[in-house]
């Protein structure tokens, strides 16, 4: 693979991983002009539900015979699979609506350690030295950017439930993401992991929302949620990861964990500590040690 293509990989990897960083301060910001998490969630897997049907269209009118159809295997697969991708929505929503952005970000990255668990479970062996090192760097990260050694931040514990709810459902997700149906387009793929998640979205919609929905949320935030959440991030990683491979584009999509840190201080005025950053660069760091090959080539 020429360098080239590879650079093209890093920028569309970063791309989607800085807009995906964007997203919970869109998502915090919409809660404070009072919309609740059904109102959220549902606007958002609607509009990018219609979002992802018109690149599907359009790549049908492109290709027409190329594009190899879903079969109903295929399509079940995929929105079982989609189901984990709601519920990570969901939590992760309903996280930082108890918890400060910049720590919601820190706890949905325990995917790293979990990933490893994970895998360790269905593969049935023990993790490399590198992995198990990894996982010590997350842990003692998470410690210094959750500032949770210092008496004076007193964190909810529903924040914190729900952000290591959304981390293990992430983790499923990233897992099943990459080995159910792979033969057919990204754009089916999204669309009918999208659908999956929206069974989920709408029925905690329906079982929640008391009072009278908003729909003028579709106009003020739907769209922004809708694309920076479920249309561009998955697009562009899908272009990016098969440039970049899975070790160099799961490093540089960390760049979603310092955006939406940084998001989150500029519009949000979320106050992050000297110890928060160094717990981040932390994470960063066994994201790196996980994915980067430390042996010598002969």
């Amino acid at each position: 693979m020429s360098q080239n293509h590879v650079l093209k990989g890093v920028f569309f990897v970063a791309l989607g991983a800085t807009t995906y960083g964007m997203l919970a301060t869109f998502v915090k910001m919409a809660y404070s002009e009072g919309f609740t998490t059904a109102e959220v969630t549902t606007s958002q897997f609607v509009l990018g539900i219609l979002g992802i049907l018109l690149i599907n269209a359009f790549q049908k009118i492109k290709h027409k015979e190329n594009v190899v159809k879903a079969t109903p295997k295929n399509i079940f697969s995929l929105m079982l699979a989609g189901t984990s991708l709601g519920m990570t929505s969901l939590f992760y929503y309903l996280a930082v609506k108890y918890i400060p952005v910049s720590i919601g970000i820190v706890l949905l990255m325990q995917t790293v350690w979990m990933g490893v668990l994970l895998e360790m479970i269905l593969e049935k062996k023990l993790p490399s030295k590198q992995k198990v090192i990894a996982v010590f760097i997350v842990l003692i990260g998470t410690v210094l950017a959750t500032n949770i050694l210092n008496n004076e931040i007193q964190l909810d514990w529903r924040g914190i439930a729900w952000g290591v709810c959304a981390a293990a459902s992430f983790t499923t997700t990233m897992f099943t993401a990459n080995r159910v149906a792979t033969e057919i387009s990204s754009a089916q793929r999204s669309l009918y992991m999208l659908l999956g998640g929206a069974i989920i979205v709408f029925s905690f919609a329906f079982a929640t929302q008391i009072t009278p929905f908003n729909l003028s949320i579709f106009a003020k935030w739907g769209i922004i949620l809708a694309l920076f959440g479920t249309i561009i991030p998955p697009m562009l990683m899908n272009i990016g990861f098969p440039l970049t491979g899975i070790g160099l584009g799961s490093i540089v999509s960390a760049l979603e964990l310092p955006v939406s840190v940084m998001m989150a201080f500029v519009l949000l005025n979320e106050k992050v500590i000297l110890i928060q950053w160094v717990g981040i660069v932390l994470i960063i760091l066994a994201i790196i040690i996980m994915n980067v090959n430390f042996k010598r080539k002969n």
